[in-house]
Protein backbone atom coordinates (compact mmCIF):
# COMPACT_ATOMS: atom_id res chain seq x y z
CA UNK A 1 0.00 0.00 0.00
CA UNK A 2 1.22 3.28 -1.01
CA UNK A 3 1.45 5.94 2.03
CA UNK A 4 -0.66 8.51 1.24
CA UNK A 5 1.51 12.04 0.74
CA UNK A 6 0.96 14.81 3.40
CA UNK A 7 0.71 18.38 2.61
CA UNK A 8 -0.18 21.47 4.07
CA UNK A 9 -3.70 22.74 2.77
CA UNK A 10 -3.95 25.36 0.32
CA UNK A 11 -5.44 27.82 2.91
CA UNK A 12 -2.40 28.25 4.82
CA UNK A 13 -0.87 29.91 2.52
CA UNK A 14 -3.34 32.49 2.59
CA UNK A 15 -4.34 35.49 5.22
CA UNK A 16 -7.82 35.10 7.11
CA UNK A 17 -10.36 36.32 5.49
CA UNK A 18 -11.02 39.36 6.95
CA UNK A 19 -14.68 39.53 6.63
CA UNK A 20 -15.41 36.41 8.96
CA UNK A 21 -14.25 39.23 11.67
CA UNK A 22 -17.02 41.29 11.06
CA UNK A 23 -19.82 38.02 11.46
CA UNK A 24 -20.89 39.71 14.99
CA UNK A 25 -20.92 43.38 14.02
CA UNK A 26 -23.63 42.25 11.23
CA UNK A 27 -25.33 40.37 13.85
CA UNK A 28 -25.48 43.24 15.74
CA UNK A 29 -26.59 45.70 13.04
CA UNK A 30 -29.19 43.54 11.49
CA UNK A 31 -31.10 43.66 15.13
CA UNK A 32 -31.67 46.94 14.65
CA UNK A 33 -35.77 47.30 14.93
CA UNK A 34 -35.93 48.84 11.18
CA UNK A 35 -33.40 46.34 9.91
CA UNK A 36 -29.73 46.41 9.03
CA UNK A 37 -28.29 49.11 6.70
CA UNK A 38 -25.42 47.28 4.84
CA UNK A 39 -22.84 49.47 3.57
CA UNK A 40 -19.84 46.99 4.10
CA UNK A 41 -19.54 45.61 0.56
CA UNK A 42 -20.07 47.94 -3.12
CA UNK A 43 -22.08 45.63 -4.13
CA UNK A 44 -24.58 47.10 -7.09
CA UNK A 45 -28.25 47.16 -5.74
CA UNK A 46 -30.17 48.93 -8.57
CA UNK A 47 -31.35 47.10 -12.08
CA UNK A 48 -29.15 46.20 -14.50
CA UNK A 49 -29.92 48.71 -17.31
CA UNK A 50 -32.20 47.00 -19.82
CA UNK A 51 -30.07 47.58 -22.81
CA UNK A 52 -28.19 45.10 -21.22
CA UNK A 53 -30.17 42.52 -20.63
CA UNK A 54 -31.96 42.83 -23.88
CA UNK A 55 -28.42 42.38 -25.36
CA UNK A 56 -27.92 38.90 -23.09
CA UNK A 57 -31.93 38.06 -23.99
CA UNK A 58 -30.79 38.03 -27.45
CA UNK A 59 -27.80 36.02 -26.94
CA UNK A 60 -29.12 33.41 -25.02
CA UNK A 61 -29.14 30.29 -27.98
CA UNK A 62 -25.82 29.83 -26.95
CA UNK A 63 -24.87 25.72 -27.93
CA UNK A 64 -21.11 26.02 -28.78
CA UNK A 65 -17.69 26.83 -26.72
CA UNK A 66 -17.00 30.31 -26.29
CA UNK A 67 -12.94 30.87 -27.23
CA UNK A 68 -10.92 32.53 -24.63
CA UNK A 69 -9.35 35.47 -26.28
CA UNK A 70 -13.47 36.56 -26.51
CA UNK A 71 -15.12 37.59 -29.36
CA UNK A 72 -13.72 40.44 -31.75
CA UNK A 73 -16.71 42.43 -30.91
CA UNK A 74 -16.23 42.46 -27.80
CA UNK A 75 -12.61 43.64 -27.68
CA UNK A 76 -13.01 46.11 -29.84
CA UNK A 77 -15.84 47.64 -27.61
CA UNK A 78 -13.76 47.59 -24.66
CA UNK A 79 -10.80 49.75 -26.86
CA UNK A 80 -13.65 52.05 -27.96
CA UNK A 81 -14.71 52.27 -24.57
CA UNK A 82 -11.26 53.33 -23.10
CA UNK A 83 -10.41 55.40 -26.16
CA UNK A 84 -14.27 57.55 -26.06
CA UNK A 85 -13.92 58.03 -22.12
CA UNK A 86 -10.09 57.97 -21.47
CA UNK A 87 -8.23 59.36 -24.03
CA UNK A 88 -6.53 56.17 -24.23
CA UNK A 89 -4.33 55.42 -28.02
CA UNK A 90 -2.52 52.81 -29.50
CA UNK A 91 -4.35 49.53 -28.26
CA UNK A 92 -5.21 46.68 -30.30
CA UNK A 93 -6.97 43.40 -30.49
CA UNK A 94 -4.12 41.88 -29.02
CA UNK A 95 -3.96 44.33 -26.37
CA UNK A 96 -7.70 42.81 -24.71
CA UNK A 97 -8.47 39.96 -23.43
CA UNK A 98 -12.34 39.29 -21.50
CA UNK A 99 -12.28 37.74 -17.71
CA UNK A 100 -14.77 36.19 -15.79
CA UNK A 101 -14.85 39.30 -13.20
CA UNK A 102 -11.88 41.11 -12.12
CA UNK A 103 -11.75 39.31 -8.82
CA UNK A 104 -11.07 36.05 -10.33
CA UNK A 105 -8.01 37.79 -12.91
CA UNK A 106 -6.26 40.00 -10.21
CA UNK A 107 -6.22 36.77 -7.43
CA UNK A 108 -4.68 34.50 -10.67
CA UNK A 109 -2.44 36.52 -12.38
CA UNK A 110 1.25 36.42 -10.29
CA UNK A 111 0.37 32.65 -11.02
CA UNK A 112 -0.74 33.12 -14.99
CA UNK A 113 2.34 35.19 -15.22
CA UNK A 114 4.82 32.41 -13.54
CA UNK A 115 5.62 34.65 -10.68
CA UNK A 116 6.53 32.01 -7.79
CA UNK A 117 8.80 31.75 -4.72
CA UNK A 118 11.90 33.95 -4.57
CA UNK A 119 9.94 36.91 -6.46
CA UNK A 120 8.55 39.97 -4.54
CA UNK A 121 5.10 41.35 -5.48
CA UNK A 122 4.39 45.46 -4.51
CA UNK A 123 1.13 46.63 -3.76
CA UNK A 124 -0.21 49.64 -2.03
CA UNK A 125 -0.13 50.30 1.77
CA UNK A 126 -3.73 50.22 2.06
CA UNK A 127 -5.18 47.80 -0.68
CA UNK A 128 -7.85 45.39 -2.18
CA UNK A 129 -6.65 42.06 0.29
CA UNK A 130 -6.55 39.78 -3.27
CA UNK A 131 -3.52 41.34 -4.60
CA UNK A 132 -1.51 40.09 -1.82
CA UNK A 133 -3.84 36.84 -1.51
CA UNK A 134 -2.66 36.44 -5.47
CA UNK A 135 0.73 36.92 -4.19
CA UNK A 136 0.40 34.31 -1.19
CA UNK A 137 -1.21 31.33 -3.83
CA UNK A 138 2.09 31.15 -5.61
CA UNK A 139 4.46 31.59 -2.83
CA UNK A 140 5.62 35.14 -3.75
CA UNK A 141 6.96 37.52 -1.49
CA UNK A 142 4.67 40.94 -1.09
CA UNK A 143 5.93 44.84 0.41
CA UNK A 144 2.35 46.72 0.97
CA UNK A 145 3.59 50.67 0.40
CA UNK A 146 2.88 53.95 -1.48
CA UNK A 147 6.77 54.69 -1.70
CA UNK A 148 8.79 52.30 -4.24
CA UNK A 149 11.83 53.86 -3.16
CA UNK A 150 10.87 52.01 0.14
CA UNK A 151 11.22 48.63 -2.11
CA UNK A 152 15.23 48.12 -1.59
CA UNK A 153 17.67 47.31 -4.42
CA UNK A 154 14.87 43.65 -5.27
CA UNK A 155 13.63 44.23 -8.71
CA UNK A 156 9.92 43.21 -8.24
CA UNK A 157 8.19 41.35 -10.43
CA UNK A 158 5.12 42.35 -10.25
CA UNK A 159 3.61 46.18 -9.46
CA UNK A 160 0.03 47.09 -8.43
CA UNK A 161 -1.35 50.61 -8.13
CA UNK A 162 -4.92 51.06 -7.77
CA UNK A 163 -6.48 54.45 -8.53
CA UNK A 164 -8.95 55.52 -7.97
CA UNK A 165 -8.62 53.65 -4.62
CA UNK A 166 -10.30 50.88 -2.92
CA UNK A 167 -10.96 51.78 0.10
CA UNK A 168 -9.89 55.31 0.34
CA UNK A 169 -10.99 56.86 -3.29
CA UNK A 170 -7.86 58.41 -3.35
CA UNK A 171 -7.00 59.22 -7.34
CA UNK A 172 -3.11 59.51 -8.03
CA UNK A 173 -2.14 62.05 -10.43
CA UNK A 174 -0.46 62.32 -14.07
CA UNK A 175 3.02 62.94 -12.88
CA UNK A 176 2.80 60.10 -10.01
CA UNK A 177 1.58 57.15 -12.24
CA UNK A 178 4.29 58.46 -14.82
CA UNK A 179 7.23 58.31 -11.91
CA UNK A 180 5.98 54.63 -11.50
CA UNK A 181 5.57 53.76 -15.13
CA UNK A 182 9.32 54.58 -15.51
CA UNK A 183 10.43 53.66 -12.24
CA UNK A 184 9.14 49.95 -13.48
CA UNK A 185 10.44 50.01 -16.96
CA UNK A 186 13.73 50.93 -16.15
CA UNK A 187 14.10 48.27 -13.67
CA UNK A 188 11.89 45.80 -15.87
CA UNK A 189 9.39 45.11 -13.51
CA UNK A 190 5.38 44.41 -15.09
CA UNK A 191 3.34 47.46 -13.70
CA UNK A 192 -0.87 46.09 -13.48
CA UNK A 193 -3.14 49.25 -12.41
CA UNK A 194 -6.58 48.47 -11.03
CA UNK A 195 -8.76 50.62 -12.94
CA UNK A 196 -12.38 49.24 -11.95
CA UNK A 197 -13.54 52.45 -10.39
CA UNK A 198 -12.40 54.71 -13.47
CA UNK A 199 -16.13 55.56 -14.27
CA UNK A 200 -16.89 56.68 -10.65
CA UNK A 201 -15.36 60.25 -9.71
CA UNK A 202 -16.46 62.94 -7.95
CA UNK A 203 -14.44 65.71 -7.05
CA UNK A 204 -11.21 64.33 -9.35
CA UNK A 205 -10.82 62.98 -12.68
CA UNK A 206 -8.92 59.41 -12.90
CA UNK A 207 -6.61 58.79 -15.41
CA UNK A 208 -5.42 55.61 -16.85
CA UNK A 209 -1.99 54.56 -17.29
CA UNK A 210 -2.70 53.62 -20.90
CA UNK A 211 -3.06 57.20 -21.84
CA UNK A 212 -0.16 58.43 -23.61
CA UNK A 213 0.11 61.11 -20.83
CA UNK A 214 1.28 58.57 -18.23
CA UNK A 215 3.20 56.13 -20.28
CA UNK A 216 4.60 58.30 -23.00
CA UNK A 217 2.58 56.41 -26.19
CA UNK A 218 3.93 52.67 -25.26
CA UNK A 219 2.27 50.44 -23.78
CA UNK A 220 5.28 48.44 -22.84
CA UNK A 221 5.46 46.53 -19.81
CA UNK A 222 1.53 47.45 -18.76
CA UNK A 223 -1.39 46.00 -17.64
CA UNK A 224 -4.65 46.96 -16.82
CA UNK A 225 -7.49 45.53 -15.07
CA UNK A 226 -11.16 46.97 -16.06
CA UNK A 227 -14.58 45.95 -14.49
CA UNK A 228 -18.66 46.23 -15.29
CA UNK A 229 -19.44 45.81 -12.15
CA UNK A 230 -19.42 49.02 -10.38
CA UNK A 231 -20.20 51.67 -13.78
CA UNK A 232 -23.14 48.93 -15.37
CA UNK A 233 -24.71 46.96 -12.29
CA UNK A 234 -23.19 43.77 -14.31
CA UNK A 235 -21.39 41.90 -10.69
CA UNK A 236 -23.64 39.38 -11.31
CA UNK A 237 -23.18 39.36 -14.75
CA UNK A 238 -18.75 38.86 -14.14
CA UNK A 239 -17.62 40.65 -16.72
CA UNK A 240 -14.36 42.50 -16.93
CA UNK A 241 -11.24 42.39 -18.85
CA UNK A 242 -7.71 43.40 -18.92
CA UNK A 243 -5.93 45.45 -21.63
CA UNK A 244 -2.28 46.40 -22.09
CA UNK A 245 0.84 45.53 -23.38
CA UNK A 246 -0.22 42.80 -26.38
CA UNK A 247 3.16 40.33 -25.33
CA UNK A 248 2.01 39.95 -21.48
CA UNK A 249 -1.80 39.57 -23.04
CA UNK A 250 -0.85 36.94 -25.15
CA UNK A 251 1.33 35.24 -22.09
CA UNK A 252 -1.90 35.19 -20.30
CA UNK A 253 -3.69 34.24 -23.27
CA UNK A 254 -1.71 30.92 -23.59
CA UNK A 255 -2.01 30.41 -20.05
CA UNK A 256 -5.95 30.63 -19.62
CA UNK A 257 -6.76 28.85 -23.09
CA UNK A 258 -5.12 25.90 -21.27
CA UNK A 259 -7.21 26.59 -18.17
CA UNK A 260 -10.07 27.02 -19.76
CA UNK A 261 -10.71 30.27 -18.60
CA UNK A 262 -13.55 30.95 -21.22
CA UNK A 263 -16.25 34.40 -20.81
CA UNK A 264 -19.51 32.89 -21.49
CA UNK A 265 -20.56 34.16 -24.96
CA UNK A 266 -24.40 35.63 -23.52
CA UNK A 267 -22.27 37.90 -21.31
CA UNK A 268 -19.76 38.90 -24.40
CA UNK A 269 -22.68 40.24 -26.13
CA UNK A 270 -24.34 42.03 -22.77
CA UNK A 271 -20.32 43.66 -22.20
CA UNK A 272 -20.65 45.03 -25.74
CA UNK A 273 -24.12 46.99 -25.33
CA UNK A 274 -23.04 48.06 -21.71
CA UNK A 275 -19.36 49.85 -22.82
CA UNK A 276 -21.58 51.19 -26.44
CA UNK A 277 -23.88 53.00 -23.82
CA UNK A 278 -23.51 55.77 -21.69
CA UNK A 279 -26.51 56.90 -20.96
CA UNK A 280 -27.24 54.15 -17.91
CA UNK A 281 -23.72 55.64 -16.93
CA UNK A 282 -24.45 58.56 -16.51
CA UNK A 283 -27.98 57.85 -14.62
CA UNK A 284 -26.22 55.82 -12.31
CA UNK A 285 -23.38 58.19 -11.46
CA UNK A 286 -26.12 60.48 -10.86
CA UNK A 287 -28.20 57.89 -7.98
CA UNK A 288 -24.54 57.50 -6.45
CA UNK A 289 -23.84 61.06 -6.59
CA UNK A 290 -26.96 61.83 -4.53
CA UNK A 291 -26.39 58.95 -1.93
CA UNK A 292 -22.51 59.54 -1.29
CA UNK A 293 -23.94 63.42 -0.45
CA UNK A 294 -26.42 61.87 1.53
CA UNK A 295 -24.04 59.71 3.69
CA UNK A 296 -21.48 61.93 3.73
CA UNK A 297 -23.66 65.12 5.31
CA UNK A 298 -24.48 62.99 7.85
CA UNK A 299 -21.17 61.06 8.78
CA UNK A 300 -19.74 64.51 9.63
CA UNK A 301 -23.00 65.57 10.61
CA UNK A 302 -21.97 62.35 13.79
CA UNK A 303 -18.32 63.88 14.10
CA UNK A 304 -16.52 62.08 11.11
CA UNK A 305 -13.84 62.86 9.41
CA UNK A 306 -13.91 62.04 5.80
CA UNK A 307 -10.52 61.57 4.15
CA UNK A 308 -9.35 61.18 0.41
CA UNK A 309 -12.45 59.87 -1.06
CA UNK A 310 -12.06 61.77 -4.51
CA UNK A 311 -13.73 58.88 -6.62
CA UNK A 312 -14.76 54.89 -6.01
CA UNK A 313 -17.77 54.07 -4.41
CA UNK A 314 -16.70 54.62 -0.62
CA UNK A 315 -16.22 57.05 1.90
CA UNK A 316 -13.13 56.45 3.97
CA UNK A 317 -14.45 57.74 7.19
CA UNK A 318 -12.60 58.10 10.68
CA UNK A 319 -13.57 59.27 14.11
CA UNK A 320 -9.69 59.25 15.39
CA UNK A 321 -10.30 56.18 17.41
CA UNK A 322 -9.71 52.43 16.43
CA UNK A 323 -11.59 50.90 13.73
CA UNK A 324 -13.42 48.16 15.17
CA UNK A 325 -14.61 50.74 17.79
CA UNK A 326 -16.45 52.47 15.19
CA UNK A 327 -17.73 49.88 13.65
CA UNK A 328 -19.07 48.64 17.15
CA UNK A 329 -20.75 52.42 17.47
CA UNK A 330 -22.20 51.73 13.86
CA UNK A 331 -23.32 48.40 14.45
CA UNK A 332 -25.61 49.50 17.34
CA UNK A 333 -27.53 51.95 15.23
CA UNK A 334 -28.44 49.23 12.80
CA UNK A 335 -25.40 50.31 10.37
CA UNK A 336 -22.81 48.01 9.25
CA UNK A 337 -19.48 49.25 7.43
CA UNK A 338 -16.54 47.76 6.94
CA UNK A 339 -13.12 48.15 8.99
CA UNK A 340 -10.17 49.70 7.50
CA UNK A 341 -7.43 47.56 9.00
CA UNK A 342 -9.18 44.85 6.19
CA UNK A 343 -7.24 47.07 4.08
CA UNK A 344 -3.55 46.96 5.93
CA UNK A 345 -2.50 48.01 9.18
CA UNK A 346 -2.72 51.81 8.22
CA UNK A 347 -6.25 51.66 7.91
CA UNK A 348 -6.78 50.59 11.67
CA UNK A 349 -8.25 53.72 12.66
CA UNK A 350 -10.90 54.80 9.09
CA UNK A 351 -14.01 52.54 8.81
CA UNK A 352 -15.08 52.17 4.76
CA UNK A 353 -18.35 53.38 4.16
CA UNK A 354 -19.94 52.18 1.12
CA UNK A 355 -22.85 54.43 -0.94
CA UNK A 356 -24.47 51.26 -2.67
CA UNK A 357 -27.45 50.59 -1.09
CA UNK A 358 -30.93 52.09 -2.36
CA UNK A 359 -32.35 55.24 -1.77
CA UNK A 360 -34.34 54.32 1.56
CA UNK A 361 -31.17 52.58 3.20
CA UNK A 362 -29.12 55.51 2.59
CA UNK A 363 -31.87 57.71 4.26
CA UNK A 364 -32.23 55.45 6.87
CA UNK A 365 -28.62 55.26 8.03
CA UNK A 366 -28.72 59.19 7.75
CA UNK A 367 -31.46 59.36 10.03
CA UNK A 368 -29.96 56.59 12.31
CA UNK A 369 -26.76 59.48 12.44
CA UNK A 370 -28.29 62.24 12.98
Amino acid sequence: MTAAISRPPVSGRLPDFPWDRLTPYAARARAHADGVVDLSIGTPVDPTPHVVQQALREAADSPGYPVTVGLPETRQACIDWLSRRFGVTGLGLDGVLPSIGSKELIAGLPGHLGVGPGDLVVHPQLAYPTYEVGAALVGAETVATDSLTSVGPRTPALVWVNSPSNPTGRVLPVDHLRKVVDWCRERGALLVSDECYLECAWESEPVSVLHPDVNGGSLEGILTVHSLSKRSNLAGYRCAFVAGDPAVVGELLAVRKNLGLMMPGPQQRAMVAALEDDTHVEEQHARYAARRTTLRAALESAGFRIDHSEASLYLWATRDEPCWDTVAWLAERGVLVAPGAFYGPAGDRHVRVAFTATDERVAAAAERLS
